[in-house]
């Protein structure tokens, strides 16, 4: 992931355990979860069944249920689970010393 500019978002403590966070961006909102088992994943939080808010439903492993249709999505792919198709933008987030970074170059080729 080098040569990515990265951009702080808060840190890992901002996220509950099996919960999620709404990050703003120029393109977008991109919701970053917390697994139970400390995973930390951004995704775009905007279900593409009727957009529903990803970062309001349950995180399940490393999954999440969009709160409007129960639609499940992986967090690590982004890919509809099951019977249902379609998927979100993942987007490339790391951590150091608790904090969260996400990448801009990715945001950016999204608008270009």
């Amino acid at each position: 992931m080098s040569g990515m500019d990265w951009i702080a978002i808060g840190t890992l403590a901002d996220i509950p355990l099996r919960g999620a966070r709404c990050v703003n961006t120029p393109q977008g909102r991109i919701g970053v979860f917390r697994t139970a088992e400390e995973q930390v994943f951004a995704i775009e939080d905007h279900c593409p069944h009727k957009g529903g808010p990803l970062s309001q439903g349950i995180v399940h492993g490393a999954s999440v249920t969009c709160p409007l249709h129960n639609w499940v999505f992986s967090l690590e792919t982004g890919k509809a689970q099951g019977a249902d198709e379609g998927s979100v933008r993942t987007i490339p987030l790391k951590v150091e010393d608790g904090r969260l970074f996400i990448a801009l170059d990715v945001l950016a080729s999204k608008a270009a």
